[in-house]
């Protein structure tokens, strides 16, 4: 989550908003966000319900839920995955970038 804070006015600037979508309460959550100064929308999800519906992998052996990103455009349709294999399977920034860059040309 780190590394969407370095770049966040780049996504602003193309016009794409940042959710992270996490296991924690709402309690736990916010208590975070607020210690980390991030911001982006942070989504609480303790019953697994929106993480489920994207698909995102938990692990057991991998320390739980895997990251997984997912571009979804204006239109509520899905134009890129990516569900990681460890906690350090994310795509850099300036592929994403790259990528929202080529959507805004079709």
């Amino acid at each position: 989550m780190a590394q969407l804070r370095h770049d966040y006015l780049e996504f602003i600037a193309r016009e794409a908003e940042i959710v992270v979508v996490g296991p924690e309460d709402q309690t736990t959550f916010a208590r975070y966000w607020e210690k980390e100064a991030l911001p982006y929308v942070g989504l609480p999800d303790p019953e697994h319900r929106v993480a489920d519906l994207y698909g995102q992998q938990v692990k057991l052996f991998k320390l739980g839920r895997l990251p997984a990103l997912l571009v979804i455009d204006k239109t509520g349709q899905i134009r890129y995955r990516h569900y990681a294999n460890s906690m350090r399977d994310i795509p850099p920034n300036d592929k994403i970038l790259r990528l929202l860059d080529q959507l805004d040309q079709i």
